[in-house]
């Protein structure tokens, strides 16, 4: 892990001269939900390949860019894509994005991303303030290796990942707005494959609500790097192992694209919440 210092300096150093901002919320975009950039009042706009030691995003509906600017007075910093392991990429590199934003000066890092359902309740376009998860993903971490107490310790605590009051604030921005917002568990796979219909069951049996193949890395080096995370899930294909039917890469891409505006509400109202609080940090 020693070897990540001068990468994340490297990368932050070069941000910066083209945003001289010092950002306190770090979002990432996942599928099919880039149209929150238009939100932001932009400022730069940061290809992945010009950055030092950033991997470059080849999922569905991924950019690739930063996307730096303010929502009202708050600096925030946008991925607008984000890496995957499926994309052949070790953790250590998906989840160094993360370490940038918070050298860069963020506070908060916001996490969305397109899920399976495997909750009777759910239903496609339903939003999910991620409250737990399982970690899922083949035995790895972006943690494996030799700690580097600069980055965070040894053996960060799990007990409370995603932030008990930004999840209270966000399914109450969900109520007032008047749209379902559920909290759950999600589960992360490797991919990229969609699962079979006995994967579904013995997910939902161990306790799972949604299943996707992100968020779980950076959540891990978020907390690792002392962040408040706060993550929102987009229902965009119900699995029901009984009557399953075939998924797409299209179908779920159009399918979180329909409930983007909600999942806007939501981080825009919780941005605005915690203004004063991320403003005091300067």
């Amino acid at each position: 892990m020693h070897h990540l210092v001068p990468q994340i300096a490297a990368a932050a150093d070069f941000i910066r001269a083209r945003w001289p901002t010092s950002p306190r919320v770090g979002v990432i975009l996942g599928t099919g939900l880039g149209n929150f950039t238009r939100e932001i009042q932009v400022e730069a706009e940061i290809p992945y390949h010009e950055i030092p030691h950033f991997p470059c995003s080849t999922a569905l509906s991924h950019k690739g860019q930063l996307v730096c600017g303010r929502i009202g007075r708050v600096p925030v910093i946008t991925m607008e894509g984000r890496f995957h392991s499926y994309e052949g990429y070790a953790l250590e590199q998906v989840t160094l994005p993360v370490r940038v934003m918070k050298q860069l000066g963020i506070r908060l890092l916001v996490v969305s991303n397109a899920s399976g359902g495997m909750n009777p309740r759910y239903k496609s376009g339903d939003i999910i303030v991620i409250d737990d998860h399982i970690h899922l993903m083949g035995g790895i971490n972006p943690l494996f290796g030799v700690n580097d107490e600069r980055l965070g310790p040894r053996f960060p605590d799990m007990s409370r990942p995603y932030d008990p009051k930004l999840i209270e604030q966000a399914l109450a921005i969900a109520r007032r707005e008047n749209f379902a917002a559920y909290r759950g568990v999600y589960v992360a796979l490797t991919g990229p494959n969609y699962e079979t219909a006995a994967e579904y069951r013995f997910l939902r049996g161990i306790g799972g609500d949604v299943v996707g193949m992100s968020t779980v890395p950076e959540t891990i080096v978020a907390v690792h790097s002392g962040l408040r995370v706060l993550a929102l899930s987009t229902v965009t294909n119900v699995a029901r192992p009984d009557c399953l039917g075939k998924a797409s890469g299209e179908e779920v891409v159009a399918a979180a694209n329909s409930a983007e505006p909600k999942l806007s509400k939501i981080v825009l109202g919780v941005i605005s919440n915690e203004a004063e609080r991320l403003l005091a940090s300067e």
